[in-house]
């Protein structure tokens, strides 16, 4: 596991705002960046600057994911027909550990991610322990008998903090969800403005 999980804050301050809209970010109290020279005025960022905080912002936002791995969501995404930046979000929400935080199974992308990783979820009643899998429209997903008792996994599913999205259909009494269709840019309930079109411009360089 890379070391983004044990500082995953830090890109909120970074970024200057609450990238996952929790309410123990650190952003909602020092607003400016990590380090000594956090607070110094901020700099006006060039073009390519603003497309690299885009894409260091959406990369992150989903964890782990390194950036050969999100370089290739990018080639895949260019390859399919329609817009790039819109094939990208679908990509990265059809992730399993997506759609399991999508569905409420877990507080953040990187508990679901370790979900995943350590063997609690099922496709379509397979196991499966990668992350990254791309899960079909009108798939299954079900946890594990050992993960529904978990207190993390509890707290999630009656957690006030988010909604689920129209797109996931989950079933909290049973653990179970269904990714309903591959959602858009505008059906994300992403908690700070994402921009793809700013990576297809920084990919595309």
């Amino acid at each position: 596991m890379t070391k983004r999980a044990s500082a995953k804050y830090k890109l909120d301050r970074r970024m200057g705002e609450s990238v996952w809209g929790r309410p123990k970010s650190p952003v909602n109290k020092r607003s400016y960046g990590p380090g000594q020279h956090g607070q110094r005025r901020a700099k006006k960022l060039s073009d390519y600057g603003t497309q690299l905080q885009a894409k260091q912002k959406l990369k992150g936002y989903y964890g782990n994911i390194t950036e050969r791995q999100f370089r290739k969501y990018y080639h895949e995404a260019s390859r399919r027909p329609g817009d790039t930046g819109e094939n990208m979000i679908g990509l990265l929400e059809s992730r399993l550990d997506a759609l399991v935080y999508r569905a409420k199974f877990a507080p953040t992308p990187f508990a679901a991610r370790q979900l995943v990783s350590h063997g609690h979820v099922k496709v379509n009643g397979r196991r499966v322990t990668i992350a990254s899998f791309q899960v079909k429209e009108g798939a299954s997903v079900e946890l594990s008998p050992k993960a529904r008792d978990m207190a993390l996994v509890l707290e999630a599913a009656k957690s006030a903090e988010r909604d689920t999205p129209d797109y996931v259909d989950a079933d909290h009494s049973k653990m179970t969800a269904k990714l309903l269709r591959v959602p858009k840019l505008s059906d994300v309930p992403y908690a700070t403005q994402m921009q793809p079109h700013l990576i297809v411009e920084f990919y595309s360089r």
